[in-house]
């Protein structure tokens, strides 16, 4: 198998955010994800599901250089006219993890090549065939595993839930505010009434002090660097991060190790 990192299906956001599930096949290297509450861990040949309507990262690592994927989208659009087509039985199956790792099989790493032909090299297969695979693709996982029909099948909104449960769980990741909301089940308006409720604070200003605490403790405690942290604390750069930290504690981050 040569098959180059290339995605099936329409264009999804590269945030921490996950809108539409999909399959992730991983060829080469090694692939650490990580959902609030689970850490996971890929290899070569092993596959899984990422839900929609959760929060996940993941880093890459190469294998003698190499790091090659392949990631089926299977969006809300395609998954009502696949239902509609082939009427699946739903199965009541409502996991909690984001990356649903799924058992070997012969039959998926044998789609996998069967995608050769229409590579086009540049992370693409060729747009007059993605949905004749898409289909094949999901017809072979529910052979394999029907519990997923009560995942993909399931076109609801997220309940309204726990926000203090959620929010301590779910600190990390860096989105926006309107994310955490909608994951939550509740409107903009709802959540910040909740949050002040619950916190006595705006959830901005709460965020903020939340990571600079876990910061300040894996670094004064862990004795982690700066530069090693300040991505998995939600912190888009290490200069916002230093400015942040020095201006809650009155020191620099580095002044800590």
């Amino acid at each position: 198998m040569d098959i180059k990192s290339c995605y099936i299906g329409p264009e999804i956001s590269p945030e921490q955010f996950i809108p539409e599930h999909f399959f992730l096949f991983l060829a080469k290297g090694i692939l650490n994800g990580y959902d609030g509450s689970k850490d996971v861990t890929l290899r070569s040949g092993d596959y899984c599901i990422v839900r929609k309507n959760y929060l996940a990262r993941y880093n890459k690592q190469t294998e003698n250089n190499e790091f090659e994927k392949v990631v089926v989208i299977f969006d809300e659009i395609f998954l009502k006219q696949f239902q509609e087509k082939y009427q699946p039985k739903t199965e009541r199956y409502k996991p909690k993890e984001a990356f649903i790792l799924l058992g070997k099989n012969e039959h998926i790493p044998a789609f996998i090549c069967s995608l050769m032909p229409y590579y086009n090299g540049m992370g693409k297969i060729e747009e007059g065939i993605q949905d004749t695979k898409r289909e094949e693709l999901l017809l072979i996982l529910l052979e394999m595993y029907p519990d997923l029909t009560g995942i993909l099948f399931d076109f609801g909104k997220p309940e309204k839930i726990n926000l203090e449960e959620f929010m301590n769980q779910n600190y990390k990741f860096n989105v926006g505010i309107e994310r955490f909301a909608y994951l939550t089940g509740r409107s903009l308006s709802a959540f910040k009434r909740d949050f002040k409720q619950i916190f006595n604070n705006t959830p901005s200003r709460w965020l903020i002090h939340k990571r600079l605490q876990e910061a300040h403790f894996l670094i004064d405690k862990k004795k982690q660097k700066p530069s090693e942290i300040y991505v998995d604390l939600g912190f888009e750069d290490l200069s916002h991060f230093s400015h942040a930290f020095k201006k809650q504690f009155g020191i620099s981050p580095k002044s800590l190790l």
